[in-house]
């Protein structure tokens, strides 16, 4: 029997109060975050995780603590070791590897090395492809796995902004907030993406993109006639100019026009701090003080069952096949202008 491993990428976060400044340090030496030379990048990340760290401390002190970020990563990947082992045709054992924080990525190439698999499945838990976030963790494991010398064959599922499993989930999680926004008028749905600079987006990141393919097919699934909606990027920090509109600015434009708001986030599949507190409790908070008559909060995928349903499938396809990247849709997703899509 053919012995599969599949590797969940995703985050990380703190587990700790203590974590919070390294964690952050972390994600800021990251080149991908930080396209700076060394030392130079070296001292901005110790000089941005120190200034930030205090303001993450009470964030994690609202999560009780430390990040959720593994413990629903950990659900996601039960639940499909589950469904992938289900009928027997493979034996199939998933891992996890976070970017800036336990389980790191040398950690989880010794625990795949100990399982000795014949092909490996590589599977950022990020639908939309980034340089910032799948890029960055994809590279992570090859310059790794080099290192280790982990020599099984490798597949990558690069991104999958509409596969259907991940729509379905999403699409129903959001119905049944809006209808409970539609008691306070016509709802307008704010889906929430992450933000990413613009500069990185003009050097060819198909980011922004996948997002919109995303709220494409999430309007075609909830099939709402003239539906109030618009795509925006939350958690934006520092100098540079960022792509927009702004969440925030949104959350106020919809609370000006006597909106029921219901806040979605689109890129995000476990909840963690940029969903939990800055979406659910700090826009909320805003929406109320601009006079917004509702303000309700999607949570994440998580562990539904149609988008493990779907990231089955998209393993299940790549297993055995020749290719080496795929994505959800089982063909290249990005025009040819894009040039950081790894199907390039």
């Amino acid at each position: 029997m053919k012995r599969i491993a599949v590797v969940l990428f995703n985050l990380g976060g703190p587990d700790t109060l203590d974590a919070v400044q390294p964690f952050l340090f972390n994600l800021f030496h990251d080149p991908a975050i930080i396209k700076l030379p060394q030392p130079l990048r070296y001292l901005i990340a110790r000089l941005i995780s120190g200034r930030r760290a205090p303001i993450a401390n009470e964030i994690y002190v609202r999560l009780g603590g430390g990040s959720p970020i593994l413990k629903n990563t950990e659900d996601q990947k039960r639940a499909l070791e589950n469904l992938l082992n289900a009928d027997g045709a493979i034996s199939c054992k998933c891992f996890i590897a976070m970017r800036y924080w336990h389980p790191f990525v040398a950690e989880t190439v010794r625990q795949v090395m100990q399982f000795a698999p014949d092909e490996i499945i590589l599977l950022p838990l990020y639908p939309q492809y980034s340089t910032t976030t799948s890029a960055s963790s994809l590279l992570s494991w090859q310059e790794e796995a080099s290192r280790q010398k982990l020599l099984a064959p490798s597949k990558i599922i690069c991104c999958y902004p509409q596969q259907q499993g991940f729509i379905q989930a999403l699409a129903g999680k959001i119905a049944t907030a809006y209808r409970n926004a539609e008691k306070f008028g016509t709802p307008r749905i704010l889906f929430s993406a992450h933000g990413l600079p613009e500069k990185i987006v003009k050097a060819g990141d198909p980011y922004p993109l996948h997002c919109e393919m995303t709220v494409e097919a999430l309007r075609r699934a909830l099939n709402i006639p003239d539906l109030d909606s618009v795509l925006c990027y939350q958690s934006r920090v520092g100098p540079l100019k960022w792509i927009g509109p702004a969440t925030d600015d949104e959350v106020r434009r919809a609370a000006k026009d006597k909106k029921p708001i219901v806040a979605v986030p689109i890129a995000f599949v476990s909840d963690h701090s940029e969903t939990l507190v800055e979406l659910d409790i700090e826009y909320r908070h805003l929406a109320q003080e601009q006079g917004a008559p509702y303000f309700g909060f999607v949570p994440a995928v998580g562990a539904a069952p149609a988008f493990i349903a779907g990231l089955a499938q998209m393993v299940l396809e790549a297993v055995g096949a020749e290719k080496t990247c795929f994505s959800g849709s089982g063909k290249r997703v990005c025009p040819v202008k894009i040039t950081n899509c790894p199907c390039f």
